[in-house]
């Protein structure tokens, strides 16, 4: 793994249980299941291995749901298929294979296979044929019996690679579900897409059951870039520091620069950002842009002066609040 993208949450999701629901021809030893155990450690990663046949692994998926009672349930394509149908818990899906059945056809996943991962019972090939593709149909288009209902509403997160090759239902879920986040990464998640789009979700999540609220802070677009539209020096290096501490928005006059933030900010600045003319009427803990527009009614931070002269200097002073 690119163990320089990983880094440990102890206090995350802590002493709860996280179901993970994996992909088509994998396992419960997935190098995601491996991540989330690294970079939570003090959550109980649940992650059995499918049965091949759709009917079994549901079964097993609501018995396993019904003894572990989990917080939270993540799954990738297949699995994500599968964990769009777990209703009743909070829920990531990422690139969902809700067309399971067609991926299989279209991408040469019929035949003789191999698992990507080893399995408890050592079993390394399976077969696809005609009457379990069939299987994988029907069972798919079980989906979105319960998405109407307004708290799965609030439950489900889609999280979708921007350059995935195999799958691509993003339209699909949003017919169904609200929060359909697009991040930078492929079909597969790496450490880089898993730390940068799945962690500020869980994050989310885990914020909503506790009921924690934490410091808001605002900071101007000005502050991101630099003269040539670039992100600015350890820009994002602090983003993701100040993430984990403050509920961070990012303010903007309009809408030009939406495309900028979906690009270089991404997932974190998903509906967080707020477009306004009128700063000094935000109402939250510090407000960090390079002038003071007013009386502000948070503590006004200003970018680019002797305290605040570069993005390093703002990672410094937070630190030193202690995440206050």
């Amino acid at each position: 793994m690119e163990n320089q993208y990983i880094k440990q949450f102890p206090e995350l999701m802590s002493g709860k249980t996280i179901l993970y629901v994996h992909g088509f021809g994998s396992s419960g030893q997935s190098g995601t299941v491996v991540r989330l155990r690294e970079v939570l450690p003090n959550a109980h990663v649940v992650a059995p291995d499918l049965p091949l046949h759709p009917e079994e692994a549901m079964v097993l998926l609501h018995d396993t749901c019904k003894k572990e009672q989990p917080s939270l349930i993540i799954g990738t394509s297949m699995g994500g298929m599968y964990a769009e149908m777990l209703y009743g818990y909070d829920r990531i899906l990422t690139n969902p294979a809700f067309r399971i059945a067609d991926t299989m056809s279209e991408h040469g996943l019929t035949g003789k296979q191999q698992f990507f991962s080893p399995r408890e019972d050592g079993v390394q090939e399976f077969y696809v044929d005609k009457p379990l593709v069939k299987e994988y149909r029907q069972v798919s288009e079980q989906n979105f019996a319960s998405a109407e209902d307004e708290e799965e509403q609030k439950r489900v997160f889609g999280l979708f690679g921007d350059e995935d090759p195999l799958v691509h239902t993003k339209s699909l879920f949003e017919e169904h579900y609200s929060q359909s986040i697009s991040f930078h990464g492929e079909h597969r998640m790496d450490d880089r897409s898993f730390m940068n789009a799945v962690v500020p979700v869980i994050r989310w999540i885990d914020d909503r059951q506790e009921q924690r609220q934490r410091p808001i802070l605002y900071i101007g677009v000005e502050t991101l870039m630099d003269g040539r539209m670039q992100p600015a020096s350890s820009m994002m290096k602090a983003v993701r520091q100040l993430i984990e501490h403050y509920q961070v928005y990012f303010v903007a006059d309009d809408y030009s620069v939406q495309s900028w933030i979906d690009e270089h900010i991404n997932v974190p600045a998903w509906h967080h950002v707020v477009y306004t003319h009128r700063r000094d009427l935000l109402y939250g803990d510090y407000l960090l842009a390079k002038k003071k527009e007013g009386d502000s009614m948070a503590t006004f931070l200003e970018f680019g002066s002797d305290t605040f002269k570069t993005w390093e200097s703002v990672i410094d002073y937070f630190a030193l609040l202690g995440g206050q």
